[in-house]
């Protein structure tokens, strides 16, 4: 062993004596699985367990095989740990990337009753039952035992276990912007940010790990003559001199989306365990808009497809390296070394000078790798022209089976050898991580010298450098992100700083052979234990299941076997399992081609997605200016699209439905106010306003004259109502838009989307102005003379101020616009207002309208008082299946131009007579208010299921009719009015009803235009 046993409570028998980059004076004690271990400050989790001898860490996903740690960094499979306990405990978080601290707690999620002692272990002796998609074949019968299906294999997966109580820590969002984004921080990347750095762009770097430096951070290299440390620590201490560079470590580039825009997550704290500091973030997600990207996220050593490979002690040959030099832990103590490449001969030696024996180098190249000389004088054999077989040993290797293999990769030769280990490091090759760039839309191109996919081209304004681009030696990393960070500080306008690539001594090596399976005694299908992808338990079986039932494709061979699901997203598996499927199919792998990668590149938590919006702060609570004299005034209220709007204002001893049939007739025979200000109000500008109107509504835009309103709808591509709102139009160029209240954001968004992506070619300019603008509503045939009442520059006569215009002007001083638009079938004025000057405007026309008999009123009056002239609710009395037709609104289509979602109309489905169309309703007892929602039947009782002929959309009582009124969506509606249908109420009760047609209040709106 490297290293002897201390004190009885520090058992890191396998911790070196020196070395690594661990604080060794800052002793940490955790548990894993209840029992109690001893780390370093700068420890993970991972190195830790390693550390203290720990090798069975884990059960695998659907054969519950033993499993132990097979890498050091992200793409690590098995070492998925639950983290704390309570409030703060968190499932899935993989052990490599867990920085250790005092009193962490870690317990696996697989197992039962134990770790070490598992009885679904079963699962692996009836392998050949569980082979890939046994789960769409074996559980379709009975039907009614699927729910138990269902729970039984989500239990068995053991996919960890969600918080039960509200997380205590706190998250948060940061928007940037920068001139260079580079995702990375190894040689590549920090020799990028350094050129950028330099010439004064903004640079954000970001890299995953704790520390900058990525493989430098173990590396046996050398930089200007001296150890990669010093050169290191100089770049870092520049980058953090330059002020427009920004250092982000533990930090993980997770996606890259449209037009450069990437997220990122940065751990501040660590841990959940940990108690925060007043307001302390715990996670930070950055939403990032970068000019130029540069990707430097290195490479991701592959692993080889054996028998048994899946066996604790079975590792990635760089993460056995990673481990002895960063965090002085050798992970066994004889190790065996099986290779097609010359990158795991220094693994060899890093072994040996950690005190291991090393029983052999296993390298399936027939003349074995360029350092092979350099191992023999070191007294480590290299069997050249071999292949690992098998692997013994069940909870951990104990040693391994090794056969010589033909030049063609393919045939065995000769008896196989057995040698005794108990560490099996594997490298099959690199893979360079391309997972952003995929993200991005770029394009992969296969390098059959290096046998892996590498970037080809990119679809957006970034670059890929070092390993992430195929370049493996140190020096092409460096010169790779200097000359890039240089072109991206030039492109985005910089003087390119003078800046000279270090000199790091060239590596002298030989090709890789690719060996994407080891061969073996039995076929493949009589195999199984060839793992590919160990998160999900798919095996080389598996992918020659898939192609020979047909799944030629390897996105459905993803779907089919599991390969790279979940969490993992191929960054181990997925080119074997490519090269398996292409080998198969005896096609090029460059044709078969590779998964897309998606984001996220790892997980994330949801705290931090969601940030600081929870609790209180989920959905912010929006108050117009009046909103305190509302309050004073006693108003109840309802929240709509997020404002609080006042609901109705009782009178003392009032109920909600007296108040609201005072206002109501109120509204109908003197003068009513209300606060309109929630409505979404855009105002649209330039050249081509009218052009871009013309596509997005269904009216001719160029018949409104200046001055005049119209009320228009927008429809969505499908051809269904999406919203509806006044327009005016105040000048030539200028258009003032009105939508719904919870509309406003959704159709602001639309309105850009077509805008920015379909016609860049317009000249518009959309501001929202719903905050700045206030609405005060006077309704009732007493409006006009309240208004005649005030001073004002204003003409309100019919003749000088019609039906569907607008006027500015002043009003007792304010600067106003004044809308002649009603929603209620009675005379009204909407008047827009600053808001800073609403609440005083408000308190004036409250006192002049006491001559008036001025009432206040709220939404549900509102609602009340356009339900009796049949004017719908978009979201109400729609719900996304409505056409205009549908609404009885043929009228707005235009027939002289085209329009978003006029090809729609045309559809079979959109012309079908027996379309639900919108009429009213009346009770046959003239007493019955029905219920919103309930649906229409053609017949009373009967047990069995019947057909349903509607529904009601909106239903009041009247006291202005003096009766209820409903308006609902019926098949064939407009063309039944006088049938009798029902309404079926919760309580059991059918409740008879007459079609009728939806305006209930004056048909030809004689009251609102006079």
């Amino acid at each position: 062993m490297p290293a002897t046993p201390r004190k009885q409570q520090d058992r890191q028998v396998w911790r070196l004596p020196q070395g690594g980059r661990i604080d060794r004076s800052r002793p940490l004690d955790f548990q894993f699985n209840g029992r109690r271990y001893r780390g370093h400050a700068g420890d993970t989790l991972a190195s830790a367990l390693l550390a203290n001898g720990v090798r069975l860490i884990g059960r695998s996903f659907k054969f519950h095989r033993p499993r132990g740690i097979v890498g050091s960094g992200a793409e690590e499979p098995n070492a998925i740990f639950q983290l704390g306990h309570g409030a703060a405990t968190e499932p899935n978080l993989r052990a490599t990337e867990v920085l250790l601290h005092d009193g962490l707690t870690a317990s696996t999620v697989r197992g039962w009753p134990g770790l070490h002692f598992d009885l679904l272990a079963v699962n692996d002796r009836f392998h050949r039952l569980l082979a890939a998609g046994f789960y769409y074949k074996t559980f379709l019968w009975p039907v009614g035992l699927w729910p138990w299906y269902e729970h039984a294999i989500r239990k068995i997966s053991g996919l960890g276990r969600a918080p039960q109580l509200p997380d205590p820590d706190h998250y948060a969002h940061h928007n940037a912007h920068c001139d260079l984004l580079v995702a990375g921080g190894g040689p590549a990347g920090l020799m990028a940010a350094l050129a950028a750095g330099r010439a004064g762009a903004r640079v954000i770097i970001a890299d995953e790990q704790g520390e900058f430096g990525g493989s430098l951070l173990h590396s046996t290299a050398s930089i200007n003559g001296a150890g990669v440390g010093e050169w290191l620590q100089q770049v870092l201490a520049e980058l953090a001199q330059c002020p427009e560079v920004v250092l982000l470590p533990r930090s993980t580039v997770l996606g890259y989306y449209d037009y450069n825009f990437l997220t990122i997550l940065q751990h501040c704290r660590e841990h959940p365990q940990l108690a925060p500091a007043p307001g302390g973030i715990r996670q930070r997600l950055w939403r990032v808009r970068a000019r130029r990207v540069i990707l430097a996220q290195g490479a991701l050593e592959r692993p080889l497809v054996f028998c048994n490979n899946d066996r604790p002690g079975v590792m990635m040959a760089s993460a056995v390296s990673h481990y002895i030099r960063r965090y002085a832990v050798c992970p066994g103590g004889r190790g065996l070394i099986f290779t097609n490449n010359d990158s795991a001969y220094q693994v060899a030696l890093d072994l040996a000078a950690a005190g291991a024996s090393v029983a052999a180098l296993v390298d399936c190249r027939p003349g074995g790798g360029a350092l092979a000389g350099a191992l023999q004088k070191a007294g480590i054999e290299v069997l050249a022209g071999y292949v690992v077989t098998d692997v013994r040993g069940a909870r951990r290797v104990r040693a391994a089976q090794v056969q010589r293999i033909a030049e063609d990769g393919k045939t065995l030769l000769g008896a196989p050898a057995t040698i005794r280990c108990d560490l099996l490091a594997m490298s099959g090759g690199w893979n360079p991580s391309v997972h952003l760039h995929s993200q991005a839309g770029g394009e992969l191109a296969w390098d059959s010298l290096q046998a892996c996919f590498i970037p080809a081209r990119p679809r957006w304004d970034h670059v890929s450098v070092g390993a992430a681009n195929g370049s493996f030696d140190l020096a092409t990393c460096l010169e790779e992100g200097k000359l890039a960070g240089l072109l991206a500080a030039q492109q985005c306008g910089f003087e390119p700083p003078s800046l000279s690539t270090p000199s790091v001594p060239v590596a002298l090596g030989k090709p890789l052979q690719a060996l994407w399976r080891t061969p073996s005694a039995q076929p493949p299908e009589r195999c199984p234990r060839q793992f590919i992808d160990y998160q999900n338990d798919t095996t080389a079986a598996d992918i020659y299941l898939a192609a020979r039932e047909g799944f030629h494709s390897v996105e459905h061979v993803k779907r089919y076997t599991a390969l790279g699901f979940g969490t993992d997203q191929g960054k181990l598996g997925n080119i074997n399992g490519a090269a398996l499927l292409a080998e198969r199919l005896n096609r090029p792998i460059a044709e078969v081609g590779t998964t897309k990668f998606r984001p996220l590149y790892t997980p994330a938590s949801f705290g931090a997605c969601a940030g600081a919006d929870v609790g209180e702060l989920y959905e912010p609570v929006r108050k117009s200016a009046l909103h305190q004299l509302h309050v004073d005034a006693g108003a109840e209220f309802e929240v709509v699209g997020q404002w609080l709007r006042p609901w109705y204002f009782p009178n003392p001893g009032e109920d909600k439905h007296a108040a609201v049939a005072r206002e109501c007739l109120a509204a109908r025979s003197s003068v009513a106010i209300m606060d309109a200000s929630t409505l979404g109000k855009i105002e649209v500008q330039g050249p081509d306003s009218e052009t871009f109107l013309d596509r997005i509504y269904t009216h001719d835009i160029g018949k409104l004259r200046s001055g005049r309103c119209a009320y228009g709808i927008m429809l969505g591509e499908d051809g269904m109502v999406m919203d509806d709102g006044v327009m005016a139009r105040l000048g030539e160029q200028h258009f003032y838009l009105t939508t719904t209240t919870g509309g406003a954001a959704r159709v602001l968004s639309w309105l850009e989307q077509w805008l920015q992506t379909e016609w860049p070619e317009l000249q518009v300019y959309l501001t929202t102005v719903t905050d700045h603008w206030s609405t005060i509503a006077l309704v009732g045939p007493g409006s006009r003379k309240l208004l005649q009442s005030l001073n004002s520059n204003i003409a309100f006569e019919q003749a000088a101020f019609p039906f569907m215009s607008v006027h500015s002007g002043k009003l007792e001083g304010f600067d106003v616009r004044v809308f002649r638009v009603s929603f209620s079938g009675e005379l009204a004025f909407e008047i827009n207002v600053e808001s800073d000057s609403a609440a005083a405007l408000w308190q004036l026309l409250m006192r002049a309208g006491g001559a008036f008999g001025i009432t206040p009123y709220g939404t549900e009056t509102m609602h009340v008082l356009r339900a009796e002239k049949g004017f719908v609710i978009v979201g109400q009395d729609t719900d996304g299946s409505v056409s205009p037709v549908d609404l009885g609104m043929n009228w707005l289509l235009s027939r002289n131009k085209d329009f978003l979602g006029k090809r729609s109309l045309s559809r079979s489905d959109s012309l079908r007579p027996e379309r639900r169309q919108l009429v009213g309703l009346l009770s046959a007892d003239g007493t019955t208010v029905l219920p919103e929602g309930a649906q229409l039947i053609e017949r009373p009782g009967g047990a069995t299921p019947v057909p349903m002929k509607g529904h009601v959309t909106s239903s009041y009582w009247s006291a202005c009719l003096g009766h209820p009124i409903a308006l609902a969506l019926a098949d064939a509606g407009r063309s039944r009015h006088g049938d009798r249908l029902y309404a079926a109420l919760r309580d059991g009760r059918d409740v008879e009803v007459k079609l009728v047609s939806p305006v209930f209040y004056y048909p030809k709106g004689e009251r609102q235009g006079v």
